[in-house]
């Protein structure tokens, strides 16, 4: 087997054990008790064991690669795992299940390896560099060619109001132009329902690496383009300000970006 092809499906195997856990506590509703990190942003018991599960399967079959997570940090590398145990920890906490698992292997600042799951919706998806992105099912994903005006998903800048200013326009332009606008508040999963064509397109400013990197890689090897709000296809995993989608949508919100 190539090695892409078995660090995807250890990729695939960490998320897993990551989100068989995030199952478990949705099933004991009542239980969870969250702590404030900043306004508005979550974390609970749950996020640092399923870090902790994911880490251990990593480890285990890669052990000589690096770890950057989102509740125990790392250090960035040029080769490192980036993991996003619960995504979504607010929708989490009020038993809404948009909630996702994030695990990408990133090489020299890209993603070569995603793998995303919405274990609450029992969905999964992964990737590696140069040979498709595909579902749990194996079919493989392909952006949105549908010919009307498009449904865009977002993500709002709350945690750092000043952003809005640049958000908001932008916002207002988008759902000018397009057929609608969703917000279901776990980036992941936006990217994964973009690769596989259920949105035409997602933006947002600002995310962490964890966020994006598994479910970018998803877009790209699904036939979108993902970059920045500048168009610069590396610098978006530094900044977080993110465009991702189908081509011609992506062409269009570069135009919407810079009116």
């Amino acid at each position: 087997m190539h090695q892409r092809d078995t660090l995807r499906e250890l990729a695939v195997a960490a998320a897993a054990a990551a989100g068989d856990l995030v199952v478990r506590a949705h099933a004991r509703p009542g239980t969870l008790t969250a702590e404030v990190k900043s306004a508005g942003d979550y974390v609970t018991e749950v996020d640092r064991s399923a870090e902790q599960a994911a880490i251990r399967v990593l480890q285990a079959g890669a052990p000589d690669i690096a770890i950057l997570a989102e509740e125990s940090g790392g250090t960035r590398r040029d080769r490192m795992w980036v993991i996003d145990p619960v995504d979504g920890t607010t929708n989490f906490v009020r038993g809404f299940p948009v909630v996702g698992v994030s695990i990408a292997l990133m090489e020299n600042g890209r993603p070569v390896i995603g793998a995303v799951t919405a274990p609450l919706l029992g969905e999964a998806w992964s990737a590696a560099e140069g040979e498709g992105a595909f579902d749990r099912e194996g079919r493989r994903l392909s952006v949105s060619t549908h010919p009307g005006a498009g449904v865009v998903a977002t993500g709002f800048p709350f945690r750092r109001k000043e952003r809005l200013a640049r958000y908001l326009p932008v916002m207002t332009r988008a759902l000018e132009r397009f057929e609608d606008l969703r917000r279901a508040g776990a980036a992941s999963l936006d990217l994964a329902y973009v690769g596989a064509g259920a949105f035409d397109g997602y933006f947002e400013l600002g995310l962490g690496l964890w966020d994006i990197a598994a479910g970018a890689l998803l877009v790209r090897e699904a036939g979108g383009v993902v970059t920045d709000w500048a168009g610069d296809p590396e610098a978006v995993f530094v900044s977080g300000d993110i465009l991702a989608g189908a081509p011609a949508w992506h062409t269009a919100m570069l135009e919407i970006v810079a009116a």
